[in-house]
């Protein structure tokens, strides 16, 4: 068969981008015209996809008569050793023109989105396309129509889960605050409560843990759909990766592109929340918005734009949702790193004396909140009911009980290499940068090696001596710890110190 090549797995983890490797001697690739970056589709008995085209130079570890797959293209097409497959140009994407006419400044209607979301998801558009969209609805470049509109694409193309006519209870955070993790102290008390509260949580893409990374130290994560609903309707509640169900697939392409450019947009934004939301039946939505000048939320105004964004979209999706503003100025808790957080949570829900006061607060704000949003409950009494749920060990067993439904409960380790980092000078400590410390956190191997990370030793307000130690370095090897280590000392000023104090 000279018209097709033999696939062969690469093992390169390319993420969520398909990716083919051709010899540049190929038949095919030189037939057919493909050069480096080509968008090259590719057809294996009923299944296809396009991959972006990768070339191989001479007396290199490809034959010529291969092509190599990616790991995400080698799934998706659920090859398997010994296949061949056919190679062509595949069309041009739909959505091109009209991701051409937003660029150019054009409103976009629900129809035009859908075909960017359909587009994207069949890895139509190259990482051109979809940087080119991204940059075109940055900043404020998107209105509250096409807002609503996005999400609405956004939801409407993956799976939806469907609770009947309960009301379901769900909280996100915006993010940018390191160990701020108040999802399972959350979710275990609403649930305790008797409230349905199905958790579908994201995995770290630019920080060092996500819940999903932090819940996995204790419990599986990856579900399906079935197996989500059976812990659901066992327990009320779940912590599990959204990553696997499918709920608005296209936000992960949309990330993917969005983190390395950095834009700031409050639309794609409230897009990416809301479309989830909506998408795993949520009905009652609490947003918490950490505010700080290290925060992804910077400033008061910042903070109310933003919620009014968030506001105005969810009563266009039918969604019941309130803010709830959280001060943003440092770490929360004493771990960065998914272990380090999933030993704060378990010491808030296990009421262990050493327990992070400042995470546990905040839970149980947020789970307060939560309550008083829920349907026929009297505004005022949920942090009370959530204290209560708390202290008497019933959101503890009801966590147990969730992560056994999920596979069953582990305790997390520890790291095997550690180091102390002291204060450079006396003074009261007021502000810590949550970007460097998080940075610092991620150079240690979190969140891909979980007991990698920063346990915090000084908190805001404390007054601390010079050579008091302000955190610990925790890594899994002594070359992570070295290499955490030389980007921390050369950050005297991660910690703000106020001077003449001893």
């Amino acid at each position: 068969m000279t018209d097709t090549l033999a696939l062969v797995p690469s093992g390169i983890d390319t993420y969520r981008q398909p990716v083919v490797y051709m010899h540049e001697d190929c038949h095919v690739c030189r037939s057919e015209g493909f050069a480096a970056q080509t968008r090259v589709r590719i057809d294996l008995k009923d299944r296809w996809i396009i991959a972006t085209l990768n070339v191989i130079a001479r007396g290199a570890w490809l034959a010529v008569d291969e092509a190599a797959l990616s790991s995400s293209a080698w799934a998706a097409l659920g090859a398997q050793a010994g296949d061949r497959a056919a190679f062509s140009h595949p069309e041009p994407p739909a959505s091109a023109s009209v991701i051409r006419a937003k660029a150019y400044g054009n409103r976009l209607d629900q129809a035009g989105f859908a075909a960017i979301v359909s587009d994207t998801l069949d890895n139509r558009l190259s990482d051109l396309d979809l940087a080119a969209f991204v940059t075109a609805c940055a900043g404020d470049r998107l209105d509250e129509a096409e807002t609503v509109a996005l999400t609405r694409a956004m939801r409407d193309a993956g799976q939806m889960l469907d609770w009947g006519d309960r009301a379901v209870l769900d909280k996100h955070c915006v993010g940018g605050l390191p160990g701020n993790r108040t999802t399972p102290i959350v979710v275990a008390i609403v649930a305790a409560a008797g409230h349905l509260v199905p958790k579908t949580s994201s995995r770290a893409i630019t920080s060092p843990a996500g819940t999903a990374d932090t819940m996995e130290v204790m419990a599986p994560v990856v579900l399906d759909g079935d197996a989500l609903r059976r812990v659901v309707e066992a327990e009320g509640g779940c912590i599990v990766w959204g990553g696997g169900l499918a709920l608005s697939p296209a936000d992960d392409h949309f990330i993917r592109v969005e983190r390395p450019l950095d834009f700031d947009s409050t639309g794609q934004l409230v897009a990416s929340v809301l479309s989830k939301k909506a998408a795993a039946g949520a009905t009652h939505v609490l947003i918490d918005m950490p505010v700080g000048p290290t925060a992804k939320v910077r400033s008061a105004g910042a903070a109310e734009a933003l919620g009014a964004r968030l506001s105005s979209v969810s009563e266009a999706l039918g969604l019941n949702l309130a803010l709830h503003i959280s001060d943003g100025v440092a770490p929360v808790g004493r771990g960065i790193g998914p272990a380090l957080e999933a030993l704060d949570v378990l010491a808030v829900l296990r009421r262990m004396p050493e327990a992070p006061g400042d995470l546990r607060e905040r839970a149980l704000d947020l789970a307060g909140h939560l309550l008083d949003l829920a349907p026929n409950a009297v505004r005022g009494q949920g942090r009370d009911r959530a204290q209560s749920l708390l202290d008497s060990g019933a959101a503890e067993a009801k966590f147990m009980a969730i992560c056994a439904a999920q596979g069953g409960f582990r305790e997390p380790g520890s790291a095997a290499q550690r180091i102390e980092i002291r204060a450079p000078h006396a003074g009261q400590l007021s502000a810590v940068d949550n970007r460097r410390i998080a940075r610092i956190a991620k150079l240690a191997g979190a969140p891909r090696q979980q007991r990698a990370g920063i346990r915090l030793l000084a908190r805001i307000r404390d007054r601390v001596d010079k050579g008091q130690p302000l955190y610990e370095l925790h890594a899994e090897t002594p070359g992570e710890l070295g290499y955490a280590l030389a980007y921390a000392e050369s950050q005297t000023d991660l910690f703000t110190l106020s001077e003449g104090v001893s």
